[in-house]
């Protein structure tokens, strides 16, 4: 079974920057595919990000896309997001989560994942952007 944690969150003026680390352990990182997700206070949790187990990704999230980037680190067995030119309105609990099935994969780099679509979850982090 595969475990997530993420890092790396707090508090960031509006327009700067955050990188999260998603450190999986359990297995390697070319068996799943790794998903940021963010849930704002009274929002339903979206996808924002994906790298699939081949490397392939796609940072698809409303709002974010151009300022958000994610990448991995198959050595250190790490997934990251790197969060720029942050907006307050990116104020959310982020989380990584895995997938294994081969229609996670695929969907993971059209970019179109959703929360259901995950099989294991890391508790999350809070980034919050406030001047």
């Amino acid at each position: 079974q595969v475990q997530l944690v993420e890092s790396g969150g707090g508090l960031v003026q509006p327009g700067g920057s955050l990188r999260l680390s998603c450190a999986v352990s359990g297995s390697t990182l070319d068996h799943y595919a790794i998903g940021w997700f963010r849930q704002a206070p009274g929002k339903e949790r979206e996808g924002l990000s994906c790298v699939n187990s081949g490397g392939g990704s796609s940072n698809y999230g409303d709002g974010v896309k151009g300022r958000f980037t994610i990448s991995r680190d198959t050595a250190e067995n790490t997934v990251y997001l790197q969060m720029n030119n942050l907006k307050p309105e990116d104020t959310a609990v982020y989380f990584c989560a895995a997938g294994a099935s081969a229609s996670v994969q695929a969907m993971c780099v059209v970019g179109n994942l959703r929360p259901f679509h995950m099989d294991n979850w890391g508790k999350g982090i809070l980034v919050t952007v406030s001047s």
